[in-house]
């Protein structure tokens, strides 16, 4: 049997690991467009100079020796022959499979703006050669501007802080990091990234990019009328799908990306799917148990992802430490939201009909175990005869034969 995984990110290293702790004598060949295995969460330490490269490798110095597994590195994959099961590679090498995992993630999205796309120093923050990129230009450049201020987007802002750079974040919502957080949440990392230097412009939308006679960046007009100067350009406002490869196959994808099951099945036998590449969701736990739950379904061992809670993050810019789930603003009225607060501390808790949907922390991160188990299980807490700040394992840690929880 020769399992091919195609990627080399959360997904397609934990797949290809499952396939030889399944399979000890199968053929394992793992391809990726990069020449490191890193973690892409925490590029922006890379940028920093907190870590080098060999501290962002999260499979471990031995991974492929000690599973067996030959690695096709620096290649890009640009066609998958569905019908006579072969892949073909950049530098011209044909690989015949008996069956496939597309771990192949996702790349930055290039917003349409009238001559960004076309302008020097226009880079995203996705892979390592991103980051490469971003760390050599430092020494040549004054003026950054970060499009989008999401988590990418803050975390090359984190990365560059430290810099003396003249850093500006152009952001459509009215807060920083508006998926992850509330509006409390937020002023307090706009604070203290303020305090760096760093200067918001919330709310408003990029409609032009200036740039000189050799394509290089030197003004961003936004629908303010306000131009901003800029000698790089990190855009941080999406990503889309690695699925070119696809395109003369029989494999099924959508607007978002691939699509498969919840066995990391697509709609054709052998091809199985798992991480950011279907374009539903990049949070990292979640791309790391698809690719274990594909990678047992090619090997026979029927396993069904039945976790799909995905909207957890945790983050730590300039020594403030953040957890967010689930929910963090009301979806309407009929929802209830506690918040408990003090100057280094910050709790909000978003619950309906005793289930918990949605929380904050921010400081103190000692009750997120707690709340974590407390949304992904849907328990009900409105049997716990204590505030909703206070709950702790042995208030529902015990069930019932029928799997009920008991109070």
């Amino acid at each position: 049997m020769r399992y091919v995984v195609i990627g080399s990110s959360a997904s397609g290293i934990n797949g290809a690991k499952t396939l030889r702790e399944l399979d000890k004598d199968a053929e394992i060949i793992l391809i990726s467009k990069d020449e490191q295995v890193y973690s892409r969460c925490i590029l922006h330490h890379y940028i920093s100079g907190i870590r080098d490269i060999k501290a962002l490798n999260f499979s471990g110095e031995d991974y492929f020796e000690k599973y067996n597994i030959r690695w096709i590195n620096g290649v890009e994959v640009i066609k998958l022959d569905d019908e006579e099961q072969i892949i073909e590679l950049s530098n011209k090498q044909s690989i015949k499979y008996d069956k496939v995992l597309i771990a192949s993630g996702a790349s930055p999205f290039i917003p349409p703006i009238e001559n960004l796309r076309k302008a020097n120093n226009i880079i995203g923050l996705r892979n390592l050669d991103d980051a490469q990129e971003i760390k050599k230009a430092i020494d040549h450049i004054k003026n950054v501007v970060v499009l989008g201020a999401g988590l990418v987007g803050i975390d090359a802002v984190a990365g560059l802080v430290d810099y003396g750079l003249n850093i500006t974040v152009v952001e459509m919502a009215d807060r920083i990091l508006a998926m992850q957080l509330d509006h409390y949440a937020a002023s307090k990392y706009e604070k203290l990234f303020n305090e760096k230097g760093v200067n918001f412009k919330l709310g408003v939308k990029a409609e032009k990019l200036i740039i000189d006679d050799g394509n290089n960046p030197k003004e961003l007009i936004i629908n303010t009328g306000e131009g901003i100067p800029c000698d790089l350009i990190i855009v941080a406002t999406g990503v889309r799908s690695n699925i070119n490869f696809l395109k003369d196959s029989q494999v099924e994808t959508n607007k978002f990306g691939l699509i498969f099951n919840a066995k990391g099945q697509t709609n054709v036998e052998n091809i199985y799917g798992a991480g950011d590449v279907s374009g539903k969701n990049p949070i990292w736990p979640t791309a790391v148990k698809e690719g274990i739950i594909a990678a047992n379904n090619m090997a026979g061992n029927e396993l069904i992802m039945t976790d799909f809670f995905g909207s957890k993050n945790t983050m730590n810019y300039l020594g403030l430490a953040t957890m967010s789930l689930g929910k963090v603003i009301l979806p309407d009225e009929t929802y209830i939201e506690e918040i408990e607060k003090d100057e280094n501390n910050y709790k909000k808790i978003i619950h309906k009909d005793g289930k918990i949907y949605g929380a904050i922390m921010q400081g103190d991160l000692s009750y997120g175990g707690i709340l974590t188990q407390l949304i992904r299980a849907k328990i009900d807490v409105s049997k716990v005869k204590k505030p909703i700040f206070n709950i702790d394992y042995s208030d529902f840690f015990n069930i019932k034969e029928n799997l009920e929880y008991t109070y």
